[in-house]
């Protein structure tokens, strides 16, 4: 297995992302047509009629063949299809979980796309790949020649952060800098990368910019701003579909609240609610 970004990383871009020539017709796809055969694709635009099969398959529910199309297409380059061939590997969705084969799928597109275009919407794809590599030299796959090293981890955020613009990423980095793995401690690169992501609308980065902000950690203490940044982050936790994992977000935010003089809490609790109103509008 080839050493992702060697160096720091790859210099060289193979070919650009392939379209979604449609080939199929997403009605055909259904619990009744028969499996994936490539036998059956015109050969001039097989890979991308197997993306075409394979994501259609996947939304109806066939995921069985959703992965044999998708493997075919990824075999033959296609970004799009390594990478959502590599989620379904990463979650176990519609196949046993495989966190070192989602790893090598992830760094095809990574090692082939790290200078793609940043503002093409397939850019997306390739940025997930790299906060995908990222976590994964953060804790390590077991059993595999995928040890944790968190200053990889630590460059390959930062690049996805920087080149892409990736909000996970800057929020990810953040937490990297705020807790001083893979480098220094530096809290006020940590609250940099966690402005940037809130700027996106990234609850996580709303809520730990909230945190610096409101305990003055790298940047100069604003206990009224932190406190409106924590608030506005429960708020968008609380009516978001995510995880329990949120639960932190809650934590800190009422931590911040128990500290926080009755000025500061009605100051912030009532920019929050401007806030979180002007967002509706």
């Amino acid at each position: 297995m080839r050493d992702l970004l060697r160096g720091v990383l790859v210099a060289t871009v193979i070919g650009g992302f392939a379209g979604g020539a449609a080939a199929f017709d997403a009605k055909s796809v259904n619990a009744n047509t028969p499996a994936f055969d490539p036998k059956d694709l015109n050969s001039d635009t097989a890979p991308a009629d197997a993306l075409e099969y394979g994501l259609n398959s996947y939304k109806s529910g066939d995921k069985q063949s959703a992965v044999e199309a998708l493997s075919f297409a990824a075999d033959k380059g296609n970004p799009i299809a390594q990478w959502k061939l590599g989620r379904m590997y990463a979650e176990g969705d519609g196949i046993a979980r495989d966190d070192y084969k989602a790893f090598e799928l992830f760094s095809e597109v990574a090692d082939a796309h790290a200078d793609d275009n940043p503002t093409q919407p397939n850019a997306r794809f390739v940025s997930n790949a790299f906060v995908a590599l990222g976590g994964y030299y953060k804790n390590g796959i077991p059993d595999t020649d995928v040890k944790q090293d968190l200053g990889r981890a630590r460059q390959i955020y930062a690049y996805a952060a920087s080149y892409f613009g990736d909000s996970e990423a800057q929020l990810k980095l953040a937490w990297m800098y705020y807790n001083g793995e893979g480098g220094e401690r530096d809290p006020l690169q940590a609250a940099r990368w966690a402005k940037l992501a809130a700027d996106k609308g990234n609850v996580g980065a709303e809520a730990l910019l909230g945190h610096l902000l409101f305990e003055g950690e790298g940047v100069p203490r604003q206990p009224v701003l932190g406190l409106t940044y924590l608030t506005v982050a429960r708020e968008n936790a609380r009516s978001s579909p995510e995880k329990p994992s949120d639960q932190w977000i809650y934590d800190m935010q009422e931590r911040a609240v128990s500290l926080a003089t009755e000025n500061e809490r009605r100051t912030a609790m009532a920019l929050a609610n401007d806030w979180m109103k002007g967002k509706k509008n």
